[in-house]
């Protein structure tokens, strides 16, 4: 005869009080801080200082950029937010520069 295996005993999870309406909101503030993608602006420019605009903002995630164009464009998901600067920098003399904001 073979002897069933030892049962294991297991505790019932603690049952934590709900928190706080202010330490609730102070969890969730810790959050959307550490989730918080980056704003950017690509900017493109001519010449020695000639003129310069926003062609584009962008949010940059850990993971991938989103570019949206000032104007008309097509939206874009890109690797990073360095990326969008290939599209943005076109010849002509026009170059591309991205500008973070609140940085």
């Amino acid at each position: 005869m073979t002897e069933a295996p030892p049962t294991e005993v297991r505790s019932k999870p603690e049952v934590l009080p709900p928190l706080r309406e202010d330490e609730y909101a102070t969890l969730l503030a810790e959050v959307v801080a550490e989730s918080m993608p980056r704003l950017f602006a690509v900017v493109q420019e001519v010449g020695d200082r000639e003129d310069g605009w926003v062609a584009a903002w962008g949010l940059a995630f850990d993971d991938r950029a989103e570019v949206v164009p000032y104007g008309r464009g097509v939206c874009m998901s890109l690797p990073s937010a360095e990326n969008a600067l290939r599209y943005f920098g076109r010849g002509g003399g026009v170059r591309a520069s991205l500008h973070w904001i609140g940085s």
